[in-house]
């Protein structure tokens, strides 16, 4: 077997393989790489070379390794042309997870996997922490946490919670999970994916290829309502479940859905449950919200009860760098936000708030910031940071904005102008690569920035 990419995916691959019997070449175009695999005794083969793929059963690639558009790396262009299966981690983990032993499980493990372009990692730490705390053997894996094959294996009424991005589903050969949730759809990796229908078409492999027992479709976008009227057998088939942050949806079978901060659970046009979600600090704001439905949904496939999740959600501490809350101080709240890297993803969290010192800013996408016009009321001023901070700034149109530049600077402005009541939010509708190696460092950056401001302060 071969292996192209030697980060963390593609080294527990490697692994995995190794450890199954199987002998293993792999390969990384970053030198520094390969030797950190040369190190662990792997052996070393250019794959981009003639020939080098003789002899070989299959190929597993890393997610962020292009296998068709823009264009097919040279090593998986040679697979293919000699007819050697392309696959990667997730299709192998798929492929290996079953075993004899479940043969004698009273209850067979079971996974559910988390895709949609926002809110899949909150949305799968959340079903996770549920799981958890109600007392469920639970492990998170995938696009977050640890890769799936460096998942124990599953025991007695186990549960695999996996985050899955159109990278790791649209190659996959193995997609089967007990129950696969669709959070949302915008426009994403159009260039990977050759267009919106490309990237789609990715996301939608997930439960045409995998067969879920249960969908949990969410319907605020046309995408959402197409995937599941196609998997649906009529409008009361509750195999797909239904979850909406905008109201009730119109189908009269099993749904989830978040009005006013409250969660409703409804089935055929009955209402079974409802959680207050106005007091969950670290899920604030209608995308938070349908996160929630999300999670809740997927919990209730497992049958937990709606107490049980709710208790669950109380606990939630929330995911670094996605609305987290830094801090609080003179009447000010503090909110990290740096995995906010597009439009649609900033738009979501400056909706979450009233009064806003928006910090924001970085490798603006395509598309332009014209989709964020909806919630520029809610901004009191910008202070607009990176190397092409003034750019980005024209595109605020009438919102007041500071060219900062810097974090440092940004983070010093914006508190020095805080009112109480206000929040200061780092939500940059940007790509963090022109400043930061990636939005993590970001989002670290800020929270250093203010936490020894606060410190000074006393």
């Amino acid at each position: 077997m071969a292996v192209l990419g030697l980060g963390r995916s593609g080294l527990s691959a490697a692994r995995a393989l190794r450890a199954g019997g199987a002998q293993v070449l792999a390969w990384d175009d970053n030198p520094e790489s390969r030797a950190r695999a040369e190190a662990e005794g792997l052996v070393l083969a250019d794959l981009t070379r003639e020939g080098a793929l003789d002899g070989i059963a299959g190929l597993i690639t890393s997610p962020g390794i292009p296998h068709l558009y823009p264009a097919p790396h040279p090593a998986i262009a040679r697979a293919q042309a000699a007819g050697v299966p392309v696959d990667n981690d997730i299709g192998l983990f798929f492929r290996s997870l079953a075993t004899p032993a479940w043969d004698g499980f009273d209850s067979a493990p079971r996974v559910i996997a988390v895709t949609g372009s926002n809110g899949k990692s909150t949305t799968s730490a959340l079903i996770h922490h549920i799981l958890t705390e109600a007392g469920h053997p639970a492990q998170l894996a995938g696009n977050i946490g640890r890769g799936v094959l460096d998942l124990d294996p599953p025991g007695e009424g186990g549960v695999l919670v996996l985050e899955l991005s159109s990278y790791q589903t649209e190659l996959a050969r193995a997609l089967t999970p007990d129950i696969a949730v669709f959070t949302n759809f915008s426009a994403d990796h159009l260039d990977r994916h050759g267009g919106p229908g490309g990237y789609f078409a990715a996301k939608r492999r997930l439960f045409a290829e995998g067969g879920p027992d249960r969908a949990v479709i969410g319907v605020d976008e046309p995408e959402g309502r197409f995937l599941a009227g196609q998997l649906a057998e009529g409008p009361g088939d509750d195999r797909v479940i239904r979850i909406s942050s905008g109201g009730k949806p119109a189908a009269q079978g099993w749904a989830v859905f978040a009005r006013r901060g409250f969660l409703a659970e409804t089935r055929k046009g009955r209402q079974v449950a409802a959680i207050d979600l106005r007091a969950l600090a670290n899920l604030p704001g209608a995308h938070n919200h349908q996160n929630a439905c999300a999670a809740y949904a997927a919990c209730r496939c497992l049958g937990l009860s709606p107490r049980a999740i709710e208790a669950g959600m109380g606990s939630f501490a929330g995911l670094p760098h996605r609305s987290q809350l830094v801090a609080e101080a003179d009447g000010v709240r503090f909110v990290n936000d740096s995995k906010a890297t597009n439009v649609d993803s900033a738009l979501k969290a400056l909706m979450a708030f009233e009064r806003i010192r928006w910090i924001c800013g970085g490798l603006e996408k395509e598309g332009g910031l014209a989709a964020l016009a909806p919630a520029l009321p809610h901004v009191v001023k910008a202070y607009v940071i990176g190397r092409e901070a003034a750019r980005f700034a024209m595109g605020l149109g009438a919102v007041e904005a500071e060219i900062c530049t810097t974090m440092a600077r940004a983070v010093e402005r914006a508190m020095a102008e805080a009112q109480p009541g206000e929040v200061i939010l780092l939500a940059p509708a940007a790509a963090s690569f022109d400043q930061y190696d990636n939005f993590e460092k970001r989002g670290e950056d800020f929270m250093a920035e203010l936490r020894a401001r606060l410190a000074a302060r006393g």
